[in-house]
């Protein structure tokens, strides 16, 4: 068994209230978990209106699965007009 960790920081230029904040991420969480079967938590910048950083967790039967499957969610999110991702970490266990 597999285990891989995303962690992504992003901006969302449109985003004038933590409301926006959380509407953005909520469609963003649930789309990624739906799309990819992956856990997803808002891991920090809570407290910041344009700013915020994901984690990401996958487990799979090998390296490569866990770590082709990270990186369609990575694509995915750069595909995502309303971010911009700013860093992006994959960590493989």
């Amino acid at each position: 068994m597999t285990i891989g960790i995303l962690e992504v920081s992003f901006f969302i230029p449109d985003s004038s209230s933590l409301k926006d904040k959380r509407m953005v991420l909520s469609s963003l969480k649930d789309k990624l978990r739906s799309h990819f079967n992956i856990s997803v938590i808002e891991m920090s910048a809570q407290d910041k209106w344009q700013r915020s950083t994901l984690g990401v967790a996958n487990i799979g039967l090998n390296k490569s699965a866990v770590n082709s499957t990270l990186s369609k969610v990575i694509n995915f999110l750069e595909r995502n007009p309303r971010i911009q991702i700013l860093d992006h970490q994959i960590q493989i266990l």
